[in-house]
């Protein structure tokens, strides 16, 4: 696809009221001239909060009140739709890990019920959000994303004379995203500590929004089947972040920064202290472009370049930026 390919298309957002998926409707809708954006969600608050945003968008944006569960929804939600940028789902890793089924209801059978709807409706593309947890998962939230990932990829394999095009992205933690770590650790300091950290070694690739969105905008273009485009991330460790954030805000809530202390808690249930962007195997099918790098499915391997660099991968064989670095990045993104 090309860079104007946005243009004049009518493209759906499944979880549109979301974090991510909100700042995909706000760019389309602000740089791209759609023909229209369905803004699908369950969230009634969250889709009533986003039209009085894009009121000024009136014309080119509709809000659709359902779910991905519910195939029948999505079937009419669909029709006449070219592009479907799915965001739609569980994503707190202790809530899916008390609640596996319900993860699993919404992160697997919709995305088979959205696989199977954009089938049906001759839908053009399907990009996928998914995350670093799927890569050696153990959380349920990881898993249901990696068998996402393989459910989408078999769609591809198997669409046979259909013409809908199915890829993925794979996230690392986007910063100042719905109940991330960067609104936990900014409402402790408001209230004057202490933070919560999991432990002093832990790692994350992080992501702003707007690369999030951007992400997901390439993949859509670049996409011929079955991918899974993975953005070029720094690593954090959240000790740093925590300690970064405490000397940036505390001032701001009235409070001294000496005097909020870390308190470290021990590492949840489906928790590492390392996150992975690739297995070994994909990077040995991985093409390496500017700021992404996209894995081909090993159907393809044979068109990709091969790339090894050393420590490619895991964010604990990666040098974790430093405090200026994490206060710059966190000033870049809008947080601080």
């Amino acid at each position: 696809m090309a860079e104007t390919d946005f243009r004049g298309k009518r493209i759906l957002v499944t979880g549109g009221a979301g974090t991510v998926g909100g700042e995909l409707v706000r760019q389309l809708l602000a740089r791209h001239e759609p023909e229209v954006v369905r803004c699908f969600d369950h969230n009634e608050s969250g889709l009533m909060a986003a039209e009085r945003q894009l009121r000024p968008h009136a014309s080119r944006v509709r809000f659709l009140l359902g779910d991905v569960r519910d195939k029948a929804r999505l079937a009419r939600a669909f029709e006449d739709i070219e592009i479907v940028l799915h965001t739609a789902a569980v994503k707190h890793v202790p809530l899916c890990e008390s609640n596996p089924f319900e993860a699993v209801s919404t992160n697997l059978l919709g995305m088979q019920n959205v696989i199977e709807a954009a089938t049906a409706c001759d839908v053009e593309r399907v990009v996928f959000t998914s995350t670093d947890k799927a890569v050696g998962p153990v959380s349920v939230m990881g898993a249901s994303k990696l068998v996402a990932e393989k459910l989408l990829q078999a769609a591809d394999f198997g669409r046979g004379r259909h013409r809908t095009v199915f890829a993925s992205t794979r996230f690392g933690n986007v910063l100042d995203s719905r109940g991330s770590v960067v609104q936990v650790f900014r409402e402790q300091i408001a209230r004057g500590g202490p933070l919560t950290v999991t432990h002093p070694d832990m790692t994350r690739y992080l992501m702003s929004l707007g690369d999030a969105a951007h992400l997901v905008l390439t993949a859509a273009r670049v996409a011929h089947g079955g991918e899974i485009c993975v953005l070029k991330m720094p690593v954090v460790r959240i000790e740093d972040l925590a300690r970064v954030m405490i000397a940036e805000l505390a001032p701001q809530f009235g409070h001294d920064p000496a005097n909020i202390e870390l308190r470290y808690v021990g590492v949840r249930p489906g928790e590492k202290l390392f996150e992975e962007l690739m297995l070994p195997e994909e990077v040995a099918t991985c093409e390496e472009r500017e700021t992404f790098y996209v894995l081909r499915p090993p159907r393809r391997a044979s068109v990709a370049d091969t790339l090894r660099p050393p420590g490619m991968g895991r964010s604990d064989r990666v040098a974790p930026l430093s405090p200026e670095g994490v206060a710059l990045l966190l000033h870049r993104a809008g947080v601080l």
